[in-house]
């Protein structure tokens, strides 16, 4: 599967924006997929994720009641609302698949997208 992502861009603090991730194969191929997000010098970052029925979803403690990951079965693609936005959100944010069973683990996540970078002014 390819991942595109986009609907990256720069924002002040408290605004919003919306990423997408089109995938060219199917999203159900996978357990899980979700959104990464890294800045130089720091660790990548799981920030969300949603299970391949949908059901079940997460979000690191630092975005939940902002972010909100979401998808369109009938597009093949992967959605990361972001509200509230602050400047510590400032990253590259991929999406990926969950290659493995463990798919709250950054590292069992493969088939990244290229990034969509977020900037958030203060």
């Amino acid at each position: 599967v390819q991942l595109v992502e986009s609907g990256g861009g720069l924002v002040q603090a408290g605004g919003s924006l919306r990423l997408s991730c089109a995938a060219s194969g199917s999203i159900f191929d996978f357990n899980a997929m979700g959104w990464i997000r890294q800045t130089p010098g720091k660790e990548r970052e799981l920030v969300a994720t949603i299970s391949r029925s949908g059901s079940d979803t997460y979000a690191t403690e630092s975005v939940k009641g902002r972010f909100t990951i979401s998808r369109d079965i009938a597009k093949n693609t992967l959605y990361l609302q972001m509200n509230s936005l602050n400047p510590d959100d400032t990253a590259m944010y991929y999406c990926a698949a969950c290659t493995g069973y463990v798919c709250h683990q950054v590292g069992n996540y493969g088939h990244w997208g290229q990034g969509t970078q977020v900037t958030v002014s203060s």
